[in-house]
């Protein structure tokens, strides 16, 4: 058993649920006091996780203290918050804690990736990254569901994959942490691609044309970023993609589907919540553009959801863009 502080209650809920199934001593943090006062007192997530309840040994707390003697924190929080969360917690974790990365995203401001941003404020712990393709209403009812971790040595990776994987939840093991982390972020525009284009009453001919380049997009800019493509061919790229491009769970795919429908992309995360395809289209366009990387879907993501564009016209000038080879360099040895 270990002691295991989770930061953040939406998937960060999820994850509670399945640690403390399986033995460990789990405690979930919220900075807000009414949805912490709120899961306590419903022994249910109503708005993310209706109907599954809460373990009674599941602990919900907004004391920052809450990391202090934990063997493992896990972090679930908004890229637009990260920061700031791992900030407030800082000054109580203990030098011998594996912090992990759950979330995914990039810092909208420098274009960080999460797992950066741990080390950068926590500089002497271990740290590592856990994705892959997951909802969290499947993980919060026992689903078999399948990740990967990777960490910046091998030993940490081990360490969470023999303590955290069970019955329902498999992990593997991956040396790439750049490729993993980039994984899970980059399949979020190409998902609010694909729910725009749902939206629109188009088919799965075209949702697979966006799904397939869009890995080569992710591919190119995850590579030139440090990644190794060969981690875009496992749980981290096309597992995460297919899963997030395809399902009613998945928030950015909800989104796009409103914009599909006519509704503006504000709106549409208003009403949706977090959905980081939005935030991130626009960081991970400018990377691309930084790095001289062709990303024709994510700029035309950005387009739509900044820029008004209409998202028939921008179709079309996918569609229409000069003919060329499919086969990257990246795909070979």
């Amino acid at each position: 058993m270990s002691r295991i502080t989770i930061l953040g209650c939406g998937y960060g809920t999820a994850l509670g649920v399945l640690y403390t199934k399986y033995g460990h001593e789990v405690t979930a943090w919220t900075k807000f006091e009414d949805e912490a006062e709120s899961l306590r007192r419903e022994r249910e997530h109503k708005r993310l996780l209706p109907g599954v309840k809460l373990p009674e040994e599941l602990q919900v707390t907004t004391d920052p203290k809450c990391v202090s003697g934990a063997d493992i924190v896990v972090v679930c929080i908004p890229s637009k918050f990260y920061r700031e969360a791992i900030r407030a917690v800082k000054p109580y974790v203990d030098k011998n804690t594996i912090v992990v990365n759950a979330s995914k995203g990039l810092e909208e401001t420098t274009g960080r990736r999460l797992s950066e941003i741990i080390r950068e404020e926590l500089p002497e712990n271990r740290v590592a990254v856990i994705t892959g393709p997951c909802h969290a209403e499947e993980i919060a009812r026992f689903m078999p569901t399948a990740e990967v971790c990777a960490a910046y040595d091998e030993e940490t990776a081990g360490i969470l994959v023999k303590t955290l994987s069970n019955e329902c939840y498999r992990m593997y093991i991956n040396d790439d942490i750049i490729g993993c982390e980039l994984g899970g972020v980059l399949k979020n525009p190409i998902a609010l691609s694909c729910g725009i284009a749902r939206g629109m009453g188009l088919g799965d001919n075209t949702l697979a044309a966006i799904m397939t380049r869009g890995m080569t997009e992710i591919t190119r800019l995850g590579v030139s970023l440090g990644a190794n493509w060969k981690t875009f061919t496992g749980m981290a790229g096309i597992g995460d993609l297919i899963v997030t491009c395809t399902s009613q769970h998945s928030r950015n795919y909800r989104a796009g589907m409103l914009i599909g429908q006519g509704m503006s992309a504000k709106d549409a995360v208003a009403q949706i919540g977090t959905v980081e395809g939005y935030i991130n289209a626009k960081t991970a366009y400018n990377l691309a553009r930084e790095h001289g990387v062709d990303t024709p879907i994510i700029e035309q993501t950005v387009r739509i959801c900044y820029e008004n564009a209409e998202p028939r016209e921008s179709i079309a000038t996918l569609m229409n863009r000069t003919a060329k080879h499919e086969r990257e360099l990246f795909w070979m040895d």
